[in-house]
């Protein structure tokens, strides 16, 4: 795990492990990392944060929000593309869920020019957690007027930070003159007919979606290229509009709303800090192929990130009730804290792994109170 997850490699992982060797570490990786087996764990890890004490100041799980984190890629690969804002070479994006909680749920390997949207569907649907999420948080990457539509029909609050919000078309059912306070920002009016026509077809499409018939975001890649003249598409584009429509209203309205969208986009901008402090061997780069060998990558770095998330929160809880017990602890300034801290982390010399030891939550290092 954290020869992936920290980039360096299993042949610097082995020389720098005393006890190990390259083949026994290999073949970890090759028979016991797979796909399932690293989801259930990161789950493990997920649920066991969810239920810590500390963690229910920070939320209580029923919001998150999503980011790529876009890294370059040292070799050849089909799934790497180019794209000038994130240097010359090419690349791929760790797409990334974050709970409000400051765990790492869901994450997954996308084209670095893949539109973040496409993607937001299948965490949401698909991590193996806890974590019963209501609202969801993207940048304006991770929105269209489809997923609006498709959000809101699964039952999740959809609540993106649009850039250039002035610039966003307000829709109305109505004619826009039945709102002559309104008419100058209302620039569009929804196709009720196309919505009714293709009503049963949209329930169809999002049953198949939550049920893992079909895949999110393979759907929604397809549904993003289509013409105007497929009726399916463009009648969820019309109802995604609606709830585009209202949301933009309430954004602009509610600055507790505003608030809230910022906090949770910030979160998960700091656990994208965390894993590029984490993921510093070979530069920084991928250096694998295949797409499943850098979702291992990705996923063993996702597991040592709720390690660290994990591992601070209990050694916060152990400096909190310290406070408790001295009675000096500002209960209000719990909401304010953060597990994702590294500094007093060492990510490098010897790695030294004793089995035989016994280690338990009251096993701890001592705080440090001087």
């Amino acid at each position: 795990l954290l020869g992936m997850g920290m980039n360096i490699g299993l042949s610097k992982m082995a020389e720098a492990t005393p006890g190990l060797t390259y083949k026994q570490l290999a073949n970890v990786s090759q028979w016991r990392m797979y796909e399932d087996a690293m989801n259930k764990a990161q789950a493990i890890l997920v649920n066991f944060h969810h239920k810590l004490q500390l963690s229910s100041y920070w939320g209580d799980g029923t919001t998150s929000s999503s980011d790529g984190m876009r890294m370059q890629l040292g070799v050849s690969s089909l799934h790497a593309d180019a794209n000038p804002h994130y240097g010359t070479g090419k690349g791929a994006t760790i797409y990334r869920f974050t709970s409000d909680q400051f765990s790492s749920y869901y994450t997954k390997i996308i084209h670095t020019n893949s539109r973040d949207a496409i993607h937001v569907l299948d965490g949401l649907l698909h991590h193996e957690t806890d974590l019963n999420i209501e609202e969801h948080y993207t940048d304006t990457a991770g929105y269209t007027d489809q997923i609006f539509g498709l959000t809101h029909l699964l039952g999740f609050n959809f609540a993106p930070r649009i850039r250039d919000l002035s610039d966003s078309k307000l829709f109305t059912i109505d004619k826009a003159s039945e709102y002559p306070k309104l008419e100058a920002i209302l620039r569009g009016q929804i196709n009720t007919k196309v919505i009714k026509e293709n009503y049963e077809d949209v329930l169809r499409l999002a049953h198949s979606i939550r049920e893992g018939t079909v895949s999110a975001s393979l759907i929604m890649g397809k549904l993003g290229s289509y013409s105007r003249q497929n009726s399916l598409a463009t009648a969820l584009r019309e109802m995604g509009r609606i709830e585009k429509t209202i949301f933009i209203l309430n954004y602009i309205s509610d600055e507790s709303l505003r608030r809230k969208i910022q906090r949770g986009l910030n979160k998960g901008e700091s656990m994208n800090g965390l894993a590029r402090a984490i993921f510093f061997g070979k530069q920084g780069e991928l250096r694998e192929r295949t797409i499943q060998h850098q979702l291992q990558r990705a996923s063993a770095l996702n597991i040592i990130i709720n390690a660290i998330s994990i591992w601070n929160t209990l050694h916060l809880t152990k400096a909190v009730e310290y406070q408790k017990r001295s009675d000096s602890l500002n209960e209000e300034l719990l909401h304010h804290m953060s597990p994702l801290g590294w500094e007093h982390i060492n990510l490098l010399g010897e790695y030294h792994f004793n089995s035989d030891k016994k280690v338990s939550l009251d096993s701890l290092r001592p705080l440090k109170l001087s």
